[in-house]
């Protein structure tokens, strides 16, 4: 019952009181945001220091199940922070495996990480700047999923959040970060699909094309198999679009435009270094067979990754060729929601987009041949009609099953909008909603929370290397002779140099490069390493089994014509299970006895190289 006191304006009262109050929610409305933002940026900072807070640590530790990928990067930011102090070119290197060299486009070099982080490898050394390159990744690609979820694709930062972190901390993405600090960082994505989608604008597709372009030649030269991915994603998810909404067609001509200048100024900007990749010295002509066989296992969708909080080596074992790989362990209760999802929000042709290109991408990650519990099925997969193709010659088939995870998370993310709009809709039952919405999400995801990295502790850098002390033995175009010679399975040497910051020259390394054995098949595959010789395989013999092969006059003669070959100045043998049994096969070769200073045994092969 009102009285006339109560219908009066006042404090508080009456239409513009109530229009202070609007005003002043309105105001409340972008402060939230900003805090809403803010907290989800410091929940990504968390998780990522969660990932790696043993590296941290553990100041001379490194991932234990991808030491030689660590060592490999470590080189990889020495060879950036050399091209801006030496002016040295940036697509080749003579400071590892001389006297061949390698092609950098054609591996790992992270360019566009390694250049702008100089400054941390020349302050805190190589080993900082991965580990920074590690962390930041995945705390960059949540950043940017959730900002392109949030502002461009939802609008919702709940949803956005719980999107975004599923794409940067995915099992996928964890098992990477065992040494993938490429691959983990795929913030470039989000800004690709952003600039993608504004291709269509009218009157701006220069513009728009021209920003597309700078932003994928940026994840070119970061890792151009995420690149690939996401090109047939896009092309597939746009394809739909157009086919499926009517309203999308009257963009059709500016987004062509904007494309075709793409297509230009990345084609224009890219045209020497993947020239040189293709076709440089060192360029190699696809994977080998046997790397081209790394498949996913069909049973491993529904199992845990070793790295997850229901997971455990007991759980992943034999279903992944390595730590590294595992890029399909969704768990049971993830697949369920997934599919559930799809079912509920098919009306929505973006998400029967994505379910076809995930199904497509689960297919083609299976390989030539459909494996199930670690035992093949005889059942061909499609994969065997496209490895032999050009440019898919270079892909693991199981890293189709990587580019799963935004897929599932941009799922997760329109599943999560959805509920809230249902609940925003029906007030009633609104606490009953978001009840139901968080239980199944924290069914599906908290068993696939990620654990931190595990960590195996190095032995130092010696101090002959960091000392200096090799430098008297490389003068003249001469190299480092490292025991045992490093490769994908011993790669502490390319550790060692990049703490010289590649002053120290390396024969043979870790790389791909080409076979040029007349028996590779097909001609010019590519090798993990340099191909071998007879004085490699030799210690290769010996750091596999401790036992030192028989010794001719000819294997003297042969390692002798390979020292040459290398260059070799110095031979050097630092901490290993096996130093007796190699440093006595290098003894009983060259017929010079060794030297121990530094902490590492010396050979001066200079007298057998002159």
């Amino acid at each position: 019952m009102t009285t006339p006191e109560s219908d009066a304006p006042g404090d508080g009262d009456g239409p513009a009181a109530a229009s202070v109050e609007g005003a002043s929610a309105d105001a409340r409305r972008p402060r939230r945001g900003k805090v809403a933002d803010l907290a989800a940026v410091l929940s990504f900072l968390v998780l990522g220091f969660w990932v790696t807070c043993r590296l941290w640590l553990d100041p001379g530790g490194a991932v234990r199940d991808n030491e030689s990928d660590q060592s490999q990067f470590e080189w990889m930011m020495a060879h950036g922070a050399r091209v801006i102090t030496h002016f040295a070119y940036p697509f080749h290197s003579d400071q590892m495996n001389v006297p061949d060299g390698v092609n950098l486009m054609a591996n790992t070099s992270v360019l566009s990480i390694s250049l702008p982080f100089t400054p941390i490898t020349l302050l805190f050394g190589p080993r900082a700047a991965f580990l920074v390159f590690l962390t930041a990744g995945m705390i960059a690609t949540a950043t940017a999923w959730y900002f392109l979820l949030s502002r461009i694709l939802i609008g919702s930062r709940g949803p956005a959040w719980l999107g975004a972190g599923f794409c940067a901390f995915a099992p996928a993405m964890v098992s990477h970060a065992n040494g993938h600090p490429n691959i983990v960082s795929q913030f470039v994505v989000p800004l690709i699909i952003w600039r993608t989608l504004r291709l269509g604008e009218p009157g701006r597709w220069l513009r728009n094309g021209v920003l597309l372009a700078l932003v994928i030649v940026w994840q070119a030269f970061l890792n151009l198999e995420i690149l690939l991915m996401t090109a047939i994603g896009l092309g597939v998810v746009i394809g739909v679009l157009a086919l499926g909404r009517a309203d999308l067609r009257v963009r059709t001509r500016p987004f062509l435009a904007g494309l075709a200048v793409t297509a230009g100024v990345a084609g224009l900007l890219l045209a020497y270094p993947l020239y040189v990749q293709f076709f440089g010295p060192g360029a190699y002509s696809g994977l080998s067979r046997l790397i081209r066989g790394y498949s996913s296992d069909l049973a491993s969708f529904v199992a845990y990754s070793r790295e997850s909080l229901a997971g455990s080596p007991r759980t992943a074992a034999g279903l992944a060729k390595n730590p590294t790989e595992e890029n399909s362990f969704f768990g049971w209760a993830l697949v369920v929601l997934v599919i559930a999802l799809v079912w509920w929000l098919r009306r929505s042709v973006v998400v029967l987009a994505l379910a076809g290109l995930g199904l497509l991408f689960a297919v083609l990650s299976l390989g030539r041949e459909v494996r199930f519990d670690n035992k093949g099925t005889g059942v061909p997969g499609p994969w065997a009609a496209l490895e032999n193709l050009p440019i898919l010659h270079s892909v693991v088939p199981t890293r189709w099953a990587l580019a799963i995870t935004p897929i599932i998370g941009l799922l997760l993310a329109y599943g999560a909008e959805r509920a809230r709009e249902l609940a925003d809709s029906h007030p009633a039952a609104r606490a009953q909603i978001r009840f139901v919405t968080a239980t199944v999400l924290v069914m599906a995801l908290l068993p696939i929370v990620p654990t931190p990295l595990p960590v195996a502790h190095l032995d130092p850098v010696p101090t002959f290397v960091t000392s200096g002390a090799w430098r008297q033995y490389v003068a003249g175009g001469r190299s480092v002779v490292a025991l045992p010679l490093p490769d994908s399975t011993y790669a502490e040497p390319l550790r060692w140099s990049a703490a010289t910051r590649l002053d120290m020259p390396l024969a043979r390394g870790y790389f791909l490069g080409p076979d040029t054995r007349p028996s590779a098949d097909p001609p010019e595959v590519a090798l993990f390493g340099a191909t071998p010789r007879p004085t490699s395989s030799f210690f290769a013999t010996i750091r596999r089994t401790g036992a030192v092969p028989p010794i001719t006059p000819q294997s003297r003669v042969r390692a002798v014509d390979d020292l040459r070959f290398w260059r070799a100045g110095v031979v050097i043998l630092g901490p290993h299970e096996h130093e007796d049994a190699l440093r006595r096969g290098m003894t009983e070769l060259t017929g010079i006895q060794p030297a121990f200073t530094g902490g590492v045994w010396v050979w001066d092969v200079r007298p057998l190289t002159d």
